[in-house]
């Protein structure tokens, strides 16, 4: 598995995880646990994306910018996490700040997935691509047990 098939992975599972949550009502057990679920599904990806995929590209010239602007959106992904986790669940403005993230996920991956991972494909070696996954999944599990 290549480091664009190891982030796919994760990618499908924020979807599905960001499509489900937005369709919850109130202070269900049900929004909790996807909540809980997504945001360490986001946590996890992002530490292990930040360090086995996007630093590696800071180094080339074509793909520096698009990796700070990937980390610049997992740090606004962040803080909408935040301001859900300090709405109470049953204020409408959690349901909006939710959707507001949905989209932002959305957003993302589609930058990373349409955009950067074929610049990463012209930058990244063959050799690069397998030893980064690796290392994406080691650390993406790390991260999902000490979450």
């Amino acid at each position: 598995m290549n480091i664009f098939e190891a982030l796919r992975i994760s990618h499908e599972t924020q979807r599905a995880l960001a499509d489900h949550l937005i369709r919850t009502e109130g202070d269900s057990p049900e929004r909790h646990s996807l909540f809980k679920g997504l945001k360490l599904e986001l946590a996890a990806h992002a530490a292990a994306e930040e360090r086995f995929f996007y630093v590696p590209l800071i180094a080339h010239d074509m793909t520096q910018e698009p990796s700070r602007h990937g980390i610049a959106e997992h740090h606004q992904m962040d803080k909408l996490v935040e301001q859900l986790e300090a709405t109470d669940f049953t204020s409408p403005g959690w349901l909006a700040t939710a959707k507001e993230l949905h989209h932002k996920i959305y957003h993302h991956l589609e930058d990373e997935e349409q955009g950067i991972f074929q610049l990463a494909g012209k930058v990244l070696t063959e050799a690069e691509k397998l030893s980064l996954a690796k290392g994406y999944e080691g650390e993406f599990v790390s991260q999902r047990v000490g979450g």
